[in-house]
């Protein structure tokens, strides 16, 4: 005669503990990443505007972009370069802390790291929105987790039935 194996059953059991904090935690990190990323596109827009409104025109003897407007990251950081480029060549390859004081060309190299600075400021502007709006991705997606692992902390145990 065969043996016949025991019968089990599932038994799903309350959590022990309470899980209403873990989940408000979740749903505040999918809150929060949702603010991040408005946030993000937010600061982009308004950075994208500011340029937009300088009026800035690439000239034709740039790396790229010639002909076109400054109103994004890459055409900013081109654009400085070009100023740098100009600046070095009227300056015969010397940067403003090399140039006498009293050199009528100082002014001009002045100006050129002054806009410089700005579109760099721009492009900076442009990563911490990138980045907010990938923290607030991250923070989604970690704020779903935690809440779908709060949302089924049932305990399942085997029992034998007789």
């Amino acid at each position: 005669m065969s043996q016949e194996e025991p019968r089990t059953a599932d038994v799903i059991e309350p959590p022990e503990k309470k899980v209403g904090l873990v989940k408000a935690i979740g749903i505040l990190g999918i809150v929060g990443g949702v603010l991040l990323i408005v946030v993000g596109v937010i600061a982009w827009i308004g950075v994208t505007n500011q340029l937009t409104a300088e009026n800035i025109t690439i000239p034709d003897d740039a790396a790229a972009f010639q002909g076109q407007q400054v109103t994004g990251p890459f055409t900013a950081y081109v654009q400085a370069d070009i100023i740098n480029h100009h600046a070095l060549e009227a300056s015969d390859g010397k940067t403003y802390a090399e140039l006498d004081q009293d050199d009528p060309v100082r002014a001009t190299v002045m100006q050129a790291s002054f806009l410089r600075a700005s579109l760099f400021t721009s492009i900076v502007a442009y990563g911490v929105a990138l980045f907010a709006a990938g923290m607030g991705v991250l923070a989604i997606l970690f704020g779903w987790a935690i809440h779908r692992l709060a949302s089924v902390p049932v305990v399942i145990k085997r029992a034998n039935v007789v």
